[in-house]
């Protein structure tokens, strides 16, 4: 069982390892607030990211895809945590969510995945 592949192109290899992170935080922070519904929410996206991670170093289309879709969710939710409280956390959350889209919608990322991925 590999956790990344480096025959990925490197937009690709640091959009994994972004995910493997943002997934490691989000379960995390799920766990430390599971008795709320929203720390439930994030325990189940942290798990999502996983899988997805684990579908893209499978050159898997619905791991791209659903990598994809985790990190606009995750885009959208950073951007409703930081309207109510900024701080530097929510900044670097958005921040990373915002790169982590940037990587899986390059032009290079996009190329790969309609050639290769099954």
């Amino acid at each position: 069982m590999r956790w990344t592949n480096p025959s990925l192109p490197q937009t690709l290899q640091i959009a994994v390892i972004f995910l493997y992170i943002s997934a490691f935080f989000a379960i995390l922070s799920g766990l430390i607030s599971i008795t709320h519904a929203l720390g439930l929410l994030t325990l189940v996206a942290g798990v999502i990211a996983v899988a997805a991670a684990r579908g893209l170093v499978r050159e898997r289309k619905f791991g791209y895809w659903t990598a994809v879709i985790i990190t606009l969710v995750d885009v959208a939710g950073a951007l409703l945590t930081l309207t109510g409280n900024v701080s530097a956390l929510r900044v670097i959350n958005l921040l990373v969510a915002l790169a982590l889209v940037a990587l899986l919608l390059h032009p290079m990322s996009r190329a790969y995945y309609r050639t290769w991925f099954r």
